[in-house]
């Protein structure tokens, strides 16, 4: 059982983590979510959003990130 709770503890860690993260990113970068080609549909008591362009953005930019990093440390 010790190694199930050391690894709930760990996702909890991660989740948190993530969380401040997203939040600092949200106050840091407003925009992101809201760009053109970010594709939002609002019926009476639905709401459906897609954030394309901004997917596309983050992709490319972790992408090139992790490449940079892959490199390093060859």
């Amino acid at each position: 059982m010790s190694g199930t709770g050391r690894l709930l503890m760990a996702a909890g860690a991660v989740l948190l983590a993530a969380g401040a993260l997203l939040y600092v990113l949200g106050t840091i970068f407003p925009m992101l979510g809201k760009l053109p080609g970010d594709i939002a549909v609002t019926k009476k008591n639905v709401t459906v959003f897609f954030p394309l362009t901004t997917m596309i953005i983050v992709s490319v930019v972790l992408t090139l990130i992790l490449n940079l990093i892959a490199r390093w440390i060859k």
